[in-house]
């Protein structure tokens, strides 16, 4: 098949773009390889997707350049998407919210727009367990509502699921979105919690914990997101006839859309998470403990019965084997010596 992955430098979307290949698909990748975290990291990414494999195809570009980007479907014809583009951060977003808005909001519309144009079979794209927001019942269903985010980052990903719904509900088109919890591995992003702590404790720097560490997260290693995403790129989704319109459940639709949590299922304390790092690192953390911030969730738990049933997979990593290949990968790449 012929897939266009867009953020293709980016974490999640270089793996993806790499097992897609590894499968025989025909991958075009694009990416605007933007200053929000470091571009040698990305072009790092990138230079491996080309070293391995010849075929692929990458464009720099801007999903939120409408012309560019409505070109390149026309020269293509893709037909699969898998949309990781976008503007990530919780906290980013507190002080820079237009380019939310502008990659986000106006890139993913041109997205839509461009597969509706040119007869895209599926589209997936990356939502996020931040839509969960004030929600307090746990697990996390994608059958809950999700009307009450609590950061602008949130808001602009569940932003993307109404217009994709109405997309769908319109043109016919499907589409399925993801909502990754907390992933994490080797080539991740140093705005993590993770990769911050790892370089400040082998630096012998405190590290900064919210919420005076009581937090969990359900981590979920980057190979566990990447089979989820394969899997369900070709589960093209139908109009599910038993949906009720006066007992609407937020996750399926009469349209040809769905929702997928991809999440290891097992939340992990933080204070729990940290001794991991410490315990691969073999050196220990200092600790400066904080409040809450804004825009933060005390947790975070996958409900992933869907994606068991739909994907007949389940996220298994542990944080102990997942951190032990960041850690080995992290110090590989920044050559520190063990």
């Amino acid at each position: 098949m012929k897939v266009l992955v867009t953020g293709s430098a980016g974490f999640i979307g270089s793996f993806v773009a790499a097992r897609l290949m590894e499968e025989g698909h025909e991958v075009v990748g694009i990416d605007n390889l933007n200053d929000y975290y470091d571009v040698g990291l990305k072009n790092g990414r990138n230079g491996l997707l080309r070293a391995r494999f010849p075929s692929y195809v990458f464009e720099r570009m801007s999903i939120a350049d409408y012309g560019s980007l409505e070109a390149l479907f026309k020269a293509h014809g893709f037909e699969y998407v898998v949309n990781l583009a976008a503007q990530a951060g919780v906290r980013y977003s507190l002080t820079n919210p237009l380019a939310y808005g502008e990659s986000n909001l106006s890139g993913f519309l041109n997205v839509l727009e461009c597969c509706r144009r040119n007869g895209v079979r599926h589209l997936v794209f990356a939502s996020s367990s931040s839509v969960y927001g004030l929600n307090a019942r746990v697990p996390f269903s994608v059958r809950d509502n999700v009307d009450h985010p609590v950061s602008l980052y949130a808001a602009t990903k569940k932003s993307n699921e109404l217009l994709a719904h109405s997309y769908s509900h319109l043109y016919g088109i499907p589409t399925t979105g993801l909502r990754f919890f907390t992933v994490y591995g080797p080539w991740g992003r140093p705005d993590m919690a993770y990769f911050m702590f790892t370089r400040a404790i082998l630096e012998g720097r405190p590290i900064d914990v919210f919420n005076n560490g009581d937090m969990e997260r359900d981590f979920t290693y980057i190979d566990d997101v990447v089979e989820g995403v394969c899997r369900i790129l070709w589960k093209v989704p139908a109009g599910d006839p038993r949906w009720n319109a006066e007992n609407p459940d937020p996750g399926t639709s009469s349209a040809p859309y769905r929702l997928y949590n991809i999440g290891n299922n097992n939340p992990v304390r933080l204070m729990h998470f940290i001794e991991v790092i410490e315990n691969a690192l073999g050196k220990k953390a200092k600790i400066n403990f904080l409040p809450m911030q804004p825009g933060d969730v005390k947790r975070t738990f996958a409900d992933i019965d869907e994606l068991v049933r739909d994907a007949g997979y389940a996220p298994a990593t542990t944080v102990e084997r997942g951190i032990a290949e960041f850690v080995r990968w992290y110090r590989e790449y920044y050559r520190i010596d063990v």
